[in-house]
């Protein structure tokens, strides 16, 4: 009855990835559709394979896995991507985010718990492990969190102009599949439940 998740792994240790491969392959409902070793691989496989979710380590070779999410957003490339790390520091943690990060989860998790940040990130939503939330909320108390990408930043004052999505593709010379990807990305960064509700707290950010 579920759709099937497709996801790449991408991680530098063979070990790691072939543990990961094997345990997500124990349920019918996932598909491990690819493997990346470095953050650069990670790339031209999203590219190429489309997978629902990238269960993607930060630290590799070549190319990181905040670079590697960086990349993809400058190219216009959709992706669902969960961090999974042995890194909890706050700039690993808002480094990921701010590139476009759904899911952080530390190396250690639980099955349980590694299946649910699948689930909820292929299903459009986000996930973050407890102790990483508190971290993240501790942080943006202690000052405004700047997470907004120069891609997002330019849909953001597009819609402050009142252009819906069409529009803002033509524009922008991306597809309108991006753009509702960067306006998803926007509402939750902004934690704004509507367009017009994300340009005011945008302006009371100074944003715009």
């Amino acid at each position: 009855m579920n759709e099937t998740i497709k996801i790449l792994v991408a991680d530098d240790h063979p070990m790691l990835r072939e543990g990961l491969v094997a345990v997500l392959s124990t349920r019918e409902d996932f598909e491990v559709v690819g493997e990346a070793k470095n953050g650069r691989e990670a790339v031209e496989r999203v590219k190429s394979l489309s997978p629902d979710v990238v269960l993607l380590d930060l630290e590799m070779p070549e190319m990181d896995g905040v670079e590697a999410l960086e990349t993809l957003q400058k190219e216009g490339v959709e992706t669902k991507a969960l961090v999974f790390t042995a890194y909890d520091t706050d700039e690993r943690i808002l480094g990921a985010i701010r590139a476009g990060a759904k899911g952080y989860l530390l190396k250690g998790s639980a099955r349980k718990d590694i299946f649910g940040a699948i689930e909820a990130v292929a299903a459009g939503g986000s996930l973050l492990a407890p102790d990483i939330t508190s971290r993240l909320l501790t942080h943006m108390r202690n000052g405004p969190l700047e997470t907004l990408t120069p891609r997002e930043s330019e849909v953001l004052k597009l819609i402050a102009k009142g252009m819906p999505n069409r529009e803002i593709a033509a524009e922008l010379f991306i597809s309108e599949r991006t753009v509702k990807f960067h306006v998803s990305s926007l509402l939750a960064k902004l934690e704004a439940e509507n367009r017009t509700e994300a340009v005011a707290v945008a302006r009371e950010r100074k944003l715009l």
